[in-house]
């Protein structure tokens, strides 16, 4: 399967709403590390008030300042984030092709010019081509809507498509 195919029929790639859920799947583990990150800094912040008697009778006002611990939950989460998405859109994706929200959906990135996965490095420059997709309005993730080959910009740039993954036989 190594030889440049001729384009498909638009209904055997990806449809976007397969590729929309697989990128909920793969960002509900760093929402719940941020989540439970953000829950530290915000759970363990200290507040001070000052009850302000002068001439001016400014009245009491409170000044809250976050923790260690909650500056570190928060630093952690982001050192383990960064590697979660290095290991899953980088390692991960290219070399098998399939994320764990595409594997889940049951679906690959590969190039469309060998049909193979793309990759460590250029799978790592897909995502950040992901950028230009968001970049107008994020119309680029939109583009599978209508597109032949139901690529965003990202794909058209790295000259990707998305489509299913054969059944084992």
């Amino acid at each position: 399967m190594g030889t440049p195919v001729a384009a498909l029929p638009r209904e055997a790639y990806t449809p976007w709403l397969t590729r929309v859920l697989a990128w909920v799947v793969d960002f509900i583990p760093i929402f719940i590390i941020e989540g439970i990150a953000w829950g530290i800094l915000v759970g363990t912040q200290d507040t001070v008030c000052i009850t302000q008697s002068s001439e001016y009778d400014l009245g009491g006002f409170c000044v809250s300042d976050f923790s260690t611990l909650g500056q570190l939950a928060v630093t952690l989460a982001a050192i383990v984030i960064i590697a979660y998405v290095v290991w899953n859109f980088g390692y991960r994706q290219g070399t098998t092709g399939s994320s764990i929200g595409k594997s889940i959906l049951k679906f690959k990135v590969v190039s469309e010019k060998t049909w193979q996965p793309i990759g460590f490095g250029l799978s790592i420059v897909r995502q950040l081509a992901h950028i230009i997709d968001g970049a107008i309005c994020y119309i680029g993730y939109l583009f599978p809507l209508w597109d032949a080959k139901r690529q965003t910009i990202a794909d058209k740039i790295m000259t990707t498509v998305c489509i299913p993954l054969l059944p084992e036989l």
